[in-house]
């Protein structure tokens, strides 16, 4: 079974948005594991506009499953990652102004970078996956720089899928299927959902985690509205 890691930034969006500490970033962690996700995926970026990186020590010693951070790997993110000891870190290489993460590692041009920080989170006994496009020779450059996983960005798949599911997926399993023969694990996230994920758990073979949380999260929204509301009359009655 492809294992489902739970983006929770979402809910730390909501919190920061009033002020406050409701949603708890904690007890929401404790509770999709509870619910049977099989992993904590957060993503801290420098604003700390969502995830703080308060967030990531509190949720350290918590979580049970698999925790994964995700992010920059700049000196602050690094000493974060370092200091928690998670069981993956995913390494993107997301500008500080981007509101999400926008493309993968040229993992040739940035080759002595990666090796470097790579050997350092793998020294201290963490896995480490990097974020790439499914181009070949990324893939084959992630290989060379000591990653244990690739991470595929899957918002090129989500954005055709409704068109031709097919062309969609083809480069996610020619990418999976390299990856596999140079002895990396996979990961895929970005923009998979309920509409999209089977036909890609079907279609791309090898598939150790996803890591799923924008829309996760909105169609948890609406999946349990009426249970919410239905409670509110319920009380109001």
């Amino acid at each position: 079974m492809t294992k489902l890691s739970v983006n929770i930034n979402k809910i730390a969006t909501l919190r920061n948005s009033r002020g406050g500490n409701y949603p708890n970033v904690v007890q929401v962690a404790k509770d999709v594991e509870r619910f049977g996700g099989q992993g904590i995926t957060v993503h801290p970026r420098p604003d700390e506009r969502h995830i703080r990186y308060q967030d990531v020590r509190d949720l350290a010693p918590i979580v049970t499953t698999e925790f994964n951070i995700e992010g920059n790997p700049n000196p602050k993110f690094i000493d974060l990652v370092l200091q928690n000891k998670p069981t993956q870190v995913t390494l993107v290489p997301d500008a500080v102004d981007a509101i999400t993460s926008n493309a993968g590692w040229d993992t040739v041009k940035h080759k002595d970078f990666l090796t470097e920080i790579i050997s350092e989170f793998k020294n201290n006994g963490i896995r480490t996956s990097v974020f790439v496009d499914p181009v070949a020779a990324m893939i084959e450059g992630a290989s060379k720089i000591g990653a244990d996983r690739i991470e595929l960005y899957t918002e090129a798949f989500a954005d055709k899928f409704t068109i031709s599911p097919e062309e969609a997926v083809r480069p996610y399993t020619e990418s999976a299927m390299l990856a596999h023969s140079l002895n990396l694990g996979i990961n895929a996230g970005h923009d998979l959902s309920l509409k999209n994920i089977a036909y890609f758990k079907e279609k791309v073979p090898y598939l150790l985690e996803v890591s799923i949380g924008h829309a996760l999260i909105g169609e948890s929204l609406y999946l349990g509205l009426e249970t919410v509301i239905s409670n509110y009359l319920k009380a109001l009655k």
